[in-house]
């Protein structure tokens, strides 16, 4: 449907979406309902258009999620290790929405719950989360 309309004429109007975006909130819905491979491959790409030539971040939370959205499909692919390095690569920056971080990372969350709680690594990643999500009470449920 995006595809058919025409670009937008202003892209600060919150009620349009901005075509730059559109890999994004394709790998969030892909996310969501376990199309794992679309997923991880809009992932690839949001990286990919969001960092520059010297690896520093254009995008720094659209790459925190696509980093969080590669750590959700290699937990449920069992690569713990491969999980454990997007997740903390997305909490990393700088720059940080944390309560649409936090959301985001609890689908991460759950999957070490539901596949590795008991890892301490995996209970290393969600002890981090715990900390970041103090001042956000609610985020993040234990």
């Amino acid at each position: 449907m995006l595809e058919g309309m025409p670009h937008p004429e202003n892209l600060d109007n919150h009620f349009v979406v901005d075509p730059a975006k559109f890999d994004f909130y394709a790998m969030d819905c892909y996310r969501l309902v376990g199309e794992d491979k679309l997923a991880r491959t809009l992932a690839e790409e949001v990286l990919r258009v969001g960092t520059d030539f010297d690896r520093t971040d254009r995008s720094p939370m659209r790459n925190a999620e696509a980093r969080v959205t590669l750590g959700v499909t290699a937990a449920r692919e069992g690569d713990l290790e491969q999980a454990l390095i997007m997740g903390a690569r997305a909490l990393e920056g700088d720059r940080k929405s944390v309560p649409s971080l936090i959301m985001t990372s609890r689908e991460l969350a759950a999957e070490m719950r539901r596949r590795c709680a008991a890892e301490p690594a995996a209970q290393d990643y969600l002890n981090r989360l715990h900390t970041l999500a103090e001042e956000k009470p609610g985020f993040l449920p234990r």
